[in-house]
């Protein structure tokens, strides 16, 4: 799972996401998924969401 789709993201799932900032150098950050930001059911960059940090980015890898 690549972190495409939004039906494989839910509330309190493991993550790592590249923040805005973030995006040329693909450094990915950490956390715990708070908010599902994106609306459509899909998108090539990744769903956007909220960490329980505050920080917002879109989620790259989904922790098993």
């Amino acid at each position: 799972m690549n972190g495409t789709s939004r039906a494989d993201i839910k509330k309190g799932l493991s993550v790592s996401i590249v923040l805005k900032q973030d995006q040329r150098s693909g450094r990915l950050t950490d956390g715990t998924v708070k908010d599902i930001l994106t609306n459509s059911s899909n998108h090539p960059h990744g769903i956007k969401v909220r960490l329980e940090s505050g920080a917002v980015g879109r989620v790259k890898v989904i922790h098993e």
